[in-house]
C-alpha cells in the first residue's frame, strides 16, 4: 500500500492520494511491513519516529516524491528578532516550544570529549548558514573571526544565549553581520533529530531522497546513547540512500549503541572507572543487549550527500556492524572547530566488524575515516580522500583532533585498506595491528607507528559474528604492505602539534612517507625463530618476551617516489627521486579528475598480483583477509572496477592510461 504525505495538503487527510496526511509521522503509525510512505515535496518541521518496523521480504520505504524535495528539519524559523545592538539582535522564545530537551540549556560534551565544553547543542542559522556561538554577549557584538575556523570569513556571524528563569524563556541574541533578520530566513534549532525512532529494534526501513538537515544532536561517544539526525537506533537492515544530509551539531548519521542505564557517560559522571574500561563493559555488555549477527547491522548506506556536520558525517559504536556504506560524498566536517575531541570524522566507527566503505569521495573533513576499537573484517576500498588537512591558517583547537585521511586504532585486525586514492599528509594513522594495505596510493606519511596505544587490552571477535574471543593489548606489527605507490607530496619536516587528548603537552608528527618506519619490525621468519625449542621446555615464561615484542611485518613491490623511503628489508620495490614526479586531485565542472606522471616515471616495473592467500591471518583472531561472507579476495579489481591482467603494476589503477578518467 502507498500511503501519502503532503505538508500542502489544505486539511489534513486519511493518506490517500486525493486527501493525504500533512505529516510523515501520521503516516508512520498507519506503516506496516511493505508498504511505502510517499512524501510531496515541502518543508517537515517534525522529528519522524518509524513506530513499526519493517521485515527482510517486506521493507517499510519512506521515499521523497521528487529527489531532495521533501525536507525534515529539526529547526524552526523564528521572527519578531528586535535590534539590540550594532549589528546585534534579540529574540526570546518560550521554552515551551522545546518539549523536554531545550538544546539552549544542553551541552555538549560527554567521555572522549576534550574541549572545554562551552557549546550547546542548539544553533541559529541564517539562509542555512550556521552561525557560531560566542562565550559572551560582548564576544557576539564585536564580531570577530575565530581563529580556529577552516571558513574565517563565515566565523564572524554569532550568537549567545542566556535563559530568563521568571519567564521560562530562551533569550538569544544574533550578530547577523549587517543582514536584516527581518527579510532573510532565520531559524533555530530546536529538536533533537530528525528521522530516529523512539524505541531499539525498528529494522528494515527504507529512507531514500530526503533533505534532512538541522538537528541538536548530542555528543555520540562509544559508552553513551548516541543520536544522530537520521538513525537505525539500534536494529537491522536499514536503508539510508540518495540523501542530502547536513547541519547537524554532532551526528549526521548514527548507527550507534544500545541505550544503557548503568554505561551512559560512566566516566563523565563518575570518574571511578577509566574510559577504557566503559569500553570494554559496553562490548561486553552488548551481548546481554543483543549484539549479535541476526538482530543488528547490515546497514546499508548509499548515494548520500553527508557535510557540514560538526561531530561526524556517519558516527557509531557496534550498531553498524556488517554494514556497507557506498558512494557518498562527505565534506566539511567539523570544520567549525567549535567541538573537540576523540569521536570526529568523516566517518567514525567503533567496531566496524566486516564493514565494507566502498567508493565514497571524503575530503576537507578534520578526519577523513577513523575506525576505532575492532575494526576485524572492515574493508575500505576504491576512495577518494584529499584536503583532509588543518589550513595553515586556523589555529589547533584545543583538545582538538589531528587531521589525517584515515586512523585505525588499537585494534587485531584484519583490516583491509585496498585501491584507494588517499592525497592528504598524514594516510594513515596507525595506532594498531593487523592492517593490510594493497594498490593503494599514498601521498601522506604514517603516523603512530607503534604507538599511541598504550595498555588497551581490546577484544576481538570470533570470525565474522560479534561474539568475543578475546581480549590482548596491541603489540604493533602484524601489517602487510604491498603494490603501494608513496610519494613525498607534503615537507617531510616533522610537524609540531599538540597532543589531542591531553592539550599541555606537545608532540612531534612524523611526515616522511614510505614504509621505512617500520625499519625496527621483524620479517617473519626472524620473529618465529624466537619459538623454536628442540624439545619440551617446562618455563611458561621463557618465550613471554616474545609474546610481548612486535609482530612481524610483509613488505614488497612497492613503488616510492620524491623521498619516500622503503622498509629497509624491502627486496622489490621502484624508487625515483628525480625531483620531477607529481600528483594532484583536481576539480573540474564535472568532477574531480587525477593529474600526475608517476605512471609515466615507473614505466614497465610490475609486481606479483596479491590475494588472500598472500596476506594470511591475523595474529589474534587467527582470521584471514577476506570478504565478509568468508569467500577469498584476488586484487585483480583497480580503483575503477577495472581487471588486472598478467602484468601488474603498483598502485590503485590496473592501467596508468586510466588516470585521465574522472575519479569522481
Amino acid at each position: 500500500m502507498i500511503i501519502y504525505v503532503d505538508v500542502n495538503a489544505v486539511t489534513d487527510g486519511n493518506g490517500t492520494k486525493e486527501h493525504p496526511y500533512r505529516q510523515i509521522n501520521e503516516a508512520a503509525i498507519k506503516a506496516r511491513p511493505g508498504d511505502e510512505i510517499l512524501v510531496a515535496p515541502g518543508v517537515y518541521r517534525e522529528n519522524v519516529n518509524p513506530v513499526y518496523a519493517g521485515r527482510e521480504d517486506a521493507r517499510i520505504v519512506y521515499r521523497s516524491e521528487k529527489p531532495l524535495g521533501a525536507v525534515i528539519t529539526g529547526a524552526e524559523s523564528v521572527d519578531g528578532w528586535k535590534p539590540y545592538k550594532g549589528n546585534v539582535y534579540v529574540i526570546r522564545v518560550k521554552n515551551a516550544i522545546f518539549g523536554d530537551y531545550n538544546p539552549y540549556t544542553t551541552i555538549v560534551y560527554g567521555d572522549w570529549y576534550f574541549s572545554t565544553p562551552n557549546k550547546h547543542t542548539g544553533c541559529v542559522w541564517l539562509n542555512d548558514q550556521a552561525l557560531y556561538e560566542a562565550g559572551s554577549l560582548e564576544e557576539c557584538e564585536k564580531g570577530d573571526i575565530y581563529e580556529c575556523s577552516w571558513d574565517p570569513e563565515a566565523s564572524v556571524m554569532k550568537w549567545f544565549t542566556t535563559q530568563d528563569k521568571e519567564t521560562d524563556e530562551t533569550v538569544i541574541y544574533a550578530n547577523f553581520g549587517g543582514a536584516d533578520p527581518a527579510k532573510e530566513n532565520v531559524e533555530i534549532t530546536v529538536r533533537r533529530e530528525c528521522f530516529m525512532p523512539q524505541e531499539e529494534g525498528i529494522g528494515y526501513i527504507t529512507v531514500s531522497g530526503f533533505n534532512i538537515n538541522k538537528a541538536a544532536t548530542t555528543w555520540a561517544p562509544p559508552a553513551a546513547y548516541q543520536d544522530g539526525m537520521i538513525s537505525p537506533h539500534w536494529s537491522k537492515g536499514w536503508i539510508i540512500e540518495d540523501c542530502d544530509i547536513w547541519g547537524s551539531k554532532c551526528a549526521g548519521i548514527c548507527v550507534g549503541r544500545y541505550y544503557d542505564p548503568e554505561n551512559d557517560n560512566f566516566y563523565t559522571t563518575k570518574h571511578v572507572k577509566s574510559p577504557t574500561q566503559m569500553e570494554r563493559d559496553s562490548v561486553c555488555r552488548g551481548q546481554y543487549y543483543g549484539w549479535l549477527k541476526e538482530k543488528i547491522g547490515g546497514h546499508i548506506i548509499r548515494r548520500n550527500n553527508i557535510h557540514h556536520c560538526q561531530q561526524g558525517g556517519i558516527i557509531g559504536r557496534m550498531g553498524g556492524v556488517f554494514s556497507v556504506i557506498e558512494d557518498n560524498h562527505i565534506h566539511h566536517i567539523n570544520n567549525m572547530m567549535e567541538l573537540g575531541g576523540a569521536e570526529i570524522a568523516g566517518i567514525k566507527m567503533h567496531a566496524a566488524i566486516d564493514v565494507v566503505m566502498r567508493r565514497n569521495h571524503i575530503h576537507h573533513c578534520t578526519m577523513g575515516i577513523w575506525c576505532d576499537w575492532e575494526a576485524q573484517g572492515t574493508r575500505i576500498t576504491q576512495n577518494l580522500l584529499h584536503d583532509n588537512i588543518r589550513p595553515d591558517f586556523a589555529k589547533q583547537l584545543t583538545g582538538g583532533m589531528t587531521c589525517q585521511d584515515i586512523f585505525v586504532e588499537v585494534g587485531h585486525g584484519p583490516t583491509l585498506i585496498d585501491n584507494n586514492i588517499l592525497l592528504s599528509d598524514v594516510s594513515l594513522r596507525i595506532a594498531t595491528q593487523g592492517v593490510a594495505m594493497v594498490h593503494n596510493l599514498c601521498a601522506g606519511s604514517f603516523t603512530y607507528v607503534g604507538d599511541g596505544t598504550t595498555w588497551r587490552y581490546t577484544p576481538y571477535h570470533m570470525p565474522h559474528r560479534t561474539e568475543v574471543m578475546g581480549f590482548m593489548t596491541i603489540l604493533h606489527g602484524d601489517d602487510r604492505f604491498y603494490n603501494n605507490i608513496f610519494i613525498q607530496k607534503w615537507p617531510s619536516e616533522d610537524l609540531l602539534i599538540l597532543n589531542d587528548s591531553d592539550p599541555s603537552l606537545e608532540e612531534r608528527e612524523n611526515r616522511k612517507a614510505g614504509t621505512y618506519c617500520w625499519d625496527e619490525y621483524p620479517v617473519y621468519e626472524e620473529w618465529i625463530r624466537q619459538f623454536d625449542m628442540e624439545e619440551p621446555h617446562p618455563d611458561m615464561s621463557k618465550h613471554e618476551p616474545a609474546h610481548f615484542g612486535h609482530l612481524p611485518v610483509w613488505i614488497d613491490g612497492n613503488a616510492y617516489f620524491e623521498g619516500a623511503q622503503a622498509y629497509k628489508n624491502e627486496n622489490h620495490t621502484f624508487i625515483d627521486n628525480s625531483g620531477t614526479v607529481y600528483v594532484n586531485v583536481v576539480e573540474k565542472d564535472d568532477g574531480w579528475y587525477m593529474d600526475t606522471n608517476i605512471y609515466e616515471v615507473m614505466k614497465d616495473f610490475t609486481v606479483d598480483m596479491i590475494s588472500t592467500d598472500t596476506l594470511g591471518k591475523a595474529f589474534e583472531p587467527q582470521q584471514k583477509f577476506e570478504d565478509p561472507d568468508g569467500s577469498p579476495i584476488t586484487f585483480d579489481i583497480d580503483y575503477f572496477g577495472n581487471r588486472r591482467e598478467t602484468s601488474v603494476i603498483p598502485g590503485p589503477f590496473a592501467c596508468g592510461c586510466e588516470i585521465k578518467n574522472k575519479v569522481y
